[in-house]
């Protein structure tokens, strides 16, 4: 159904609930319902996530070093190559309620295979291996997943006002689940917080689904020449996707192409800074420990609790971007000036690493970049789609988001091999040097990106109504 025209601002009979949602984006009454389930749908997913996020840093860097976990991303790249295709596959059988519910069934089953290999005694070198590239799959295809339904329900203009409220649900999700985390990680330990996971995910299904009939409802509800056009977009919305791959439809588009170059590009500076952090809290947690200064904690949960508490902070910068800046500068700058604030960041940050890359200032400047990302960048990015087909929302939005990132933290763990092996890198700046030259080309993409989405919304006009 098309959105009232009139702002929440203007209209007296408005409640307080939707003068509280102001404070994130223009909003008009009929829209919170769906906006809020959706909400509602991602914090869960990222608050799962972010659960076992910590756990994943403990279990890797307690049996394997901080360049094999930059390594890691090559396996998952390769990897993501057969789970784009699988899923391209199942998205052509399946409506997109079955398509969400079989996927994350699927990541289920996963979790609780972790928790069963433990008990019988696999060893904490291979598990970290494993769970690494099995959540560096997980992490992406779900949340991409997540923002193709999104993408499926609003039209560009809906999509805009909205997309920084529904993102901030992710944004306050990954905030509660990093405190979660802490409070859970000694009672629990590594394993029954992956059984944790699975069960918010369960909850995620039922979600989902109810979305998703809410909305057919909705247009059986629907009367007179309304219904009709209803009637018809219901019909879309119950079959399933058109045959053809994720990665065709990436590169027959230049515009989807320069989106994947970018995404691969940041994963690549990001997945260099990770590196860079890793080494240094590593390097940090040994000398704690020789030191006997961790407090009584093992190796395992020294880190563990170091990246917890690097993840609230994180989270605590994403929530006051995402509640007070993201609306604000898609109102001033649009979808087209978001995408060069972030960048333009990142250059100052790793500028400030090549001076110097003490624990603190690596640590903050992290803490902004990924705090950022999770925010500001997330949003713009998935909005990027709002102008974009049905199959290119859900079938390449996943390549993108799986592959192309994926690809990045291959590129990124390529230039640690590199760096320590045949460059003698030995000073962490000397990657936050080429962190710099790499955001530079960033923001020329950036410029590519744009030219492309001006041509779409001239050739196709808005996206669909609701």
């Amino acid at each position: 159904m098309e959105a009232s025209s009139v702002p929440v601002a203007e209209t007296k009979s408005v409640g307080i609930s939707y003068r509280l949602l102001r404070l994130f984006t223009v909003i008009y009454p009929g829209e919170a319902a769906k906006a809020l389930l959706l909400f509602l749908n991602v914090f869960l997913l990222l608050f799962a996530y972010y659960i076992i996020k910590p756990v994943r840093d403990a279990l890797i860097l307690t049996g394997q070093s901080a360049e094999i976990k930059s390594y890691m991303g090559a396996a998952q790249a390769v990897l993501l190559i057969f789970v784009v295709k699988a899923f391209s596959k199942v998205a052509s059988k399946f409506p997109r309620h079955l398509l969400i519910t079989w996927v994350t069934l699927f990541f289920i089953s996963n979790l609780i295979l972790f928790y069963i290999l433990d008990l019988v005694g696999v060893p904490i070198s291979v598990m970290g291996i494993v769970f690494f590239i099995w959540i560096g799959i997980y992490n992406l295809l779900v949340p991409a997943q997540f923002w193709g339904f999104a993408n499926d329900l609003y039209s560009e203009e809906s999509g805009k006002r909205l997309f920084p409220l529904i993102a901030f649900g992710a944004t306050l999700g990954a905030l509660v689940g990093s405190i979660v985390s802490k409070k859970l990680w000694k009672p629990l330990g590594s394993y029954k917080m992956m059984l944790v996971t699975a069960a918010v995910l369960g909850l995620c299904i039922l979600l989902a689904i109810f979305i998703h009939k809410r909305e057919i409802r909705k247009t059986v509800d629907s009367t007179g020449k309304a219904a009709a056009d209803m009637e018809a977009k219901k019909k879309i919305q119950e079959q399933p996707l058109k045959a053809g791959g994720g990665f065709r439809l990436v590169f027959k588009s230049q515009y989807l192409l320069y989106i994947a170059i970018v995404i691969a590009l940041y994963n690549f500076i990001n997945q260099t800074g990770e590196y860079i952090f890793s080494k240094v809290v590593a390097r940090t947690a040994q000398k704690a420990l020789a030191a006997g200064a961790t407090g009584g904690l093992s190796m395992e949960q020294y880190i563990g609790q170091t990246f917890s508490d690097y993840q609230f902070w994180t989270n605590i910068a994403a929530m006051v971007i995402q509640l007070f800046l993201v609306s604000r500068i898609f109102k001033w700058v649009g979808v087209a000036g978001a995408l060069f604030v972030f960048p333009l960041m990142v250059l100052g940050g790793y500028g400030l690493i090549t001076m110097g890359a003490a624990l603190l200032i690596v640590k903050w400047v992290k803490v902004l970049e990924n705090g950022t990302d999770y925010s500001l960048m997330n949003t713009t990015k998935h909005a990027l789609y709002l102008i974009t087909t049905r199959e290119e929302k859900y079938k390449a939005k996943a390549a993108i988001d799986t592959f192309f990132v994926r690809g990045g933290d291959f590129c990124g763990g390529l230039l640690v091999f590199v760096g320590t092996t045949f460059l003698a890198f030995k000073a962490v700046e000397n990657y936050a040097i080429v962190n710099v030259v790499s955001v530079l080309i960033w923001i020329f993409l950036c410029f590519l990106i744009i030219r492309e989405y001006k041509k779409i919304k001239t050739q196709r006009g808005v996206g669909p109504t609701e």
